[in-house]
């Protein structure tokens, strides 16, 4: 569905952005169970697929929860409440689930499952049983604990590195600025209104402003507002699809480490957060990042206490042997 978003000066304000550890987590399974294609993380989901299928036994909350998994249409709302922060944990968002009332859970349940074909009884059973918060929270629990929380501190770094630089775009230059390359289907208009997706419903967020929620695993967008959310658009994280595979001729240029460097840096990062993305010592990174930098290959810009660095034309044109120099 489409929505034409009415925004004022007060929403750039109030909009903020969040990174969801729970979110991913429910996000993946979506991958896991094959409702989403894997895409550039094929290789992780073949590794995870084995635990994944150790838990559909073990836990019983998991196979009817994934079992209401359906695209452009409602899905329950109570797996995965509204993130208030960029470093919101894990244990904090499963306690709000926890907290969710069992009459809710299934009013939200019952509306999933409008112009769905009718489950087998035994998973009826799970879904609309007093006990359904609490399976479905053990369950995503389990995924949490067995798949997701080994790759969290890369995923991290990969959501905060997006929200860091779009964040600190819309701060300074405006909607237009925080919504380039966010997704083809999302677009600012110049008489104060986001599109997204052609036409469409109009909606006015007056003074509410937009809570911005990237993630490593979608490829488009989503669109939560209705109330029991705060006005809400998902996206994909810019940088999640960049490569591991370090090309032989970069490598032995530069080294592989720093050919590794230069390759993450096609979008702009601090020093603490390529620690965590290429699973580097500080002293390590800081100092491959010294020699690029030295080369004239990366630069850095102050924001705030920290550094951000960024590819040069030099450095794009060495990763890209296609893009011209200025």
């Amino acid at each position: 569905m489409g929505y034409l978003i009415k925004v004022s000066p007060q929403d750039i304000v109030t909009s903020r952005f969040a990174i969801s550890p729970l979110m991913v987590t429910k996000q993946a399974l979506w991958l896991l169970s094959g409702k989403w294609e894997a895409g550039v993380w094929l290789s992780w989901i073949r590794q995870a697929r084995e635990p994944y299928g150790r838990l559909l036994a073990e836990r019983p909350g998991l196979g009817p929860m994934v079992s209401l998994f359906r695209e452009r249409h409602y899905n329950a709302d109570f797996p995965a409440p509204p993130p208030d922060g960029v470093n919101t944990s894990f244990e904090a968002e499963l306690s709000a689930v926890r907290a969710t009332p069992a009459t809710q859970a299934h009013q939200e349940i019952a509306r999933n499952l409008e112009g769905m074909p009718r489950p087998p009884e035994a998973v009826l059973d799970v879904l609309f049983s007093p006990d359904v918060v609490e399976l479905f929270a053990d369950a995503l629990e389990a995924v949490w604990a067995r798949i997701v929380s080994p790759i969290w501190p890369r995923v991290h770094a990969i959501l905060e590195r997006d929200v860091v630089q779009r964040a600190g775009r819309l701060a300074t230059y405006g909607w237009a600025a925080a919504l380039d390359d966010l997704n083809p289907r999302v677009r600012w208009r110049p008489e104060g209104v986001i599109e997204v997706a052609p036409g469409g419903q109009e909606v006015a967020l007056e003074g509410r402003g937009l809570l911005f929620v990237p993630s490593p695993f979608v490829s488009g967008v989503s669109s939560y507002l209705e109330q029991a959310w705060p006005y809400a658009i998902g996206y994909p994280a810019r940088g999640t699809g960049i490569t591991h595979e370090t090309p032989d001729g970069l490598a032995t240029l530069i080294g592989r480490t720093r050919a590794r460097v230069l390759l993450e840096l096609a979008v702009p990062a601090t020093t603490s957060q390529l620690v965590r993305l290429l699973g580097l010592s500080l002293g390590t990174v800081g100092g491959h990042l010294a020699a690029l930098r030295g080369a004239g290959l990366v630069t850095g810009n102050r924001t705030g206490r920290g550094v951000l660095y960024h590819r040069t034309a030099l450095g794009d044109s060495l990763v890209s042997p296609s893009t011209p120099l200025p």
